[in-house]
């Protein structure tokens, strides 16, 4: 594959610093020599340009940072359908999940794609539901068409995807006003619970059906999804995740649906990783979704 990494370094859509780190890491990690390695072509196109918090007035808002999250995503949404433009998937790489409005608001300017979100958390929050304020959880919600104008209308497009073709996968923490907009979204979730129960070949294969009808598949990966006994570098981390061979099957079987248009990795956090090794794991299933495999 042609393959074009960019970086979004931003940590203004959650509380804890440090996802800012998280292209260097992850870069740091080895990502462009081992998907060279793999047999891909690689072209780094570098970072768009992100504020830092304390370069701003932090006041108590219900959509905090909201302006400048506004202007990453539409200068990062050009950025990647720029990408995707001159033939190369877009890799984008995080910082907090809000930079997800603008990736996924690039890739499907031409594209009608369904979206897998590995995550933690739902993501599917709007400014009345959320106890933060921190836009990175009102990410998904916004790409569905809910919530804030300002969020939902980046790119100048409402809403981004069809609720109908996004699965969250690895769920396992959600806010009360948060699950009752998913359940009427009709999106589908799947938790903790149905994949220890189903199994994860069970889950990711529904996720795949469910969005069978889109152009492609937007996979964005939020290493929380990871239990933090194996990913600890991460912003929010909530014990009971993925193991580390359940987040490469996962990978590996959305590379062999043929299907995958676009990634985005993000909310790795270097200040509480352990001698880089969520970056590692990154770089590893990262390789595993573009289709490196065991044998």
């Amino acid at each position: 594959m042609d393959i074009g990494i960019v970086g979004a370094p931003v940590d203004l859509g959650a509380d804890r610093r440090g996802v800012d780190m998280g292209p260097s890491a992850i870069r740091y990690a080895g990502l462009e020599s081992r998907l060279r390695e793999s047999g891909h072509t690689v072209r780094d196109f570098g970072n768009i340009a992100a504020p830092v918090p304390e370069s701003m007035q932090s006041l108590p808002s219900a959509l905090k940072y909201l302006e400048p999250i506004v202007g990453m995503a539409n200068e990062l949404a050009a950025c990647v359908a720029g990408i995707a433009q001159l033939g190369f998937m877009p890799l984008v790489l995080g910082g907090d999940h809000s930079v997800s409005l603008g990736s996924v608001a690039g890739v499907t300017r031409t594209r009608r794609l369904g979206v897998i979100w590995f995550d933690a958390h739902g993501d599917f929050n709007i400014p009345g539901t959320s106890p933060s304020g921190n836009i990175h959880g009102m990410v998904l919600s916004a790409l569905a068409g809910y919530g804030d104008g300002r969020l939902t209308d980046i790119d100048g497009r409402n809403p981004k995807v069809d609720p109908a073709h996004v699965a969250l996968v690895g769920v396992r923490e959600l806010d009360e006003g948060e699950r009752d907009l998913l359940r009427r979204s009709g999106a589908g979730v799947y938790t903790m619970h149905d994949i220890d129960r189903l199994g994860l070949p069970a889950v990711v294969e529904s996720a795949l059906e469910r969005i069978r009808d889109a152009d492609g598949i937007h996979v964005s990966l939020d290493l929380d999804v990871v239990d933090p006994v194996q990913a600890p570098g991460v912003g929010t981390p909530v014990l009971g995740g993925l193991s580390y061979r359940e987040t490469h099957l996962a990978m590996e079987m959305v590379a062999a649906s043929g299907r995958l248009a676009s990634m985005d990795v993000v909310e790795v956090n270097p200040v509480l990783d352990a001698r880089n090794e969520t970056a590692r794991l990154a770089v590893e299933v990262t390789l595993s979704a573009l289709g490196k495999s065991i044998f």
